[in-house]
């Protein structure tokens, strides 16, 4: 299910946000959001975790992606996109997974 709704995202997202930012680099701050707030919500079954962290959300993130992004602009010798590159994902990922992570325990507290 992560693989396919990865694949619907990253050929008919159309979204312009004031900034420069591909579809797979969406998805992979998708997918730390989401796992910020299934981090929140604590699941009491351990399978629910493993099939949701490892399971949908892995098939949904695309690290091999990003790691050949930051390949391909190394060979192009773009070494300010890559870094900028880099800091985007990285950063805003860590961001959203606080974003999901904070805002769910507001809620349900």
């Amino acid at each position: 299910m992560g693989l396919v709704l990865r694949m619907f995202l990253k050929n008919n997202l159309k979204i312009k946000i004031g900034f420069s930012l591909n579809n797979i680099s969406l998805v992979n701050l998708l997918s730390s959001l989401f796992l910020g707030i299934l981090v929140a919500l604590n699941p009491i079954n351990g399978n629910y975790s493993l099939f949701f962290y490892f399971g949908f959300l892995g098939c949904f993130s695309t690290f091999s992606t990003f790691i050949y992004q930051l390949f391909v602009l190394f060979q192009s010798r773009k070494y300010g996109n890559l870094i900028l590159h880099y800091l985007e994902v990285i950063l805003l990922s860590i961001l959203l997974f606080y974003v999901g992570y904070y805002f769910t325990q507001i809620v349900y507290k």
